[in-house]
């Protein structure tokens, strides 16, 4: 592990243990990644499609089960329903606050998800932080278990490196609603937004996002152990912020739009007939560039959190 963190150009103290990502039973595994790939495809689908789906593939499974997976997975349809991401219920709740507005500069919103990674033999999961503005991936980590500390990690690390953002975006998930998330954000002044309860599109470019990484690399390399995993995404965002155009940007890249403030920006459709207004100004990455290197930023960090 050490070397391959070498490699990767992650710290050592980064990686909590050597051990091997989750594991799950045979029979789950091979519907997890039926229902990782289907949901990739068709985010909307609730448990009660994804059901039908994984009959018409020969699998018979009840409802109850599939629910149990969608859940070990994080997933839930776009459409509100009973089985979306829930808050712990004695963590404080916040407005969704991006309904309407205009996203025209850097580090005005910064958005953050988590999503399943297949292995081999087992899988982990995904946090990553993106801005809204230039899709760049500021920071990612990935762990065995879905607990906040890996989530805390990577937006300190985001932060640390990038500066603030004017809003900051999750969706309702008990990682992000949790005290040692929100108050990382509250001693900065950060202005927390969620998203409504069932609507991923609500957060739609980290959801791109994960399309992207799994079709681009995991579902093409099936990595067997979490130090090519980590290789492998490191190679991968560094190539989607500094080579991989995207359309959206004018095929422009993530890191060139970030650190020239132009050629990027989004707005999300207000279908509720409110008018949001447009964030104030956020700090400029041009602040944030590397000493000695005008235009040049430091590039997104991942690493491993294993419990």
């Amino acid at each position: 592990m050490t070397r391959q963190c070498a490699l990767a150009g992650v710290c050592r103290s980064t990686v909590y243990a050597r051990q091997a990502p989750a594991r799950a039973s045979e029979g789950d595994l091979a519907l997890l990644r039926l229902i990782d790939e289907e949901y990739t495809r068709h985010p909307f689908y609730g448990s009660r499609r994804m059901k039908v789906y994984l009959c018409g593939q020969g699998h018979p499974v009840n409802r109850k089960r599939v629910q149990r997976l969608m859940r070990q997975l994080g997933l839930a349809g776009m459409a509100p329903g009973p089985n979306t991401s829930r808050p712990h219920p004695r963590h404080e709740a916040y407005p969704y606050l991006l309904r309407g507005v205009e996203v025209e500069r850097p580090n005005q919103v910064w958005s953050t998800d988590i999503t399943y990674i297949r292995m081999a033999r087992g899988f982990v999961y995904l946090v990553a932080v993106m801005d809204w503005y230039s899709r760049k991936v500021l920071a990612w980590r990935i762990s065995n278990t879905q607990d906040a500390a890996f989530c805390v990690d990577c937006l300190e690390e985001a932060l640390r490196h990038f500066g603030t953002p004017k809003i900051f975006n999750s969706d309702q998930g008990a990682q992000f609603t949790s005290e040692a998330f929100t108050e990382a954000l509250k001693r900065r002044g950060i202005q927390i937004s969620l998203d409504g309860r069932g609507r991923a599109a609500d957060n739609i470019f980290v959801e791109r996002l994960w399309r992207s990484v799994k079709y681009e690399e995991v579902y093409l390399k099936d990595y067997a152990s979490v130090p090519e995993l980590l290789l492998g995404l490191t190679t991968y965002f560094e190539f989607y912020n500094g080579e991989r155009p995207h359309q959206s940007l004018a095929d422009g890249t993530p890191n060139r739009v970030y650190a020239t403030g132009q050629g990027g920006g989004a707005r999300i459709v207000d279908t509720f007939g409110k008018e949001a207004g447009t964030a104030p100004a956020a700090s400029s990455p041009a602040d944030q560039a590397i000493p000695g290197e005008p235009g040049r930023q430091p590039p997104c960090r991942g690493s491993v959190a294993i419990a």
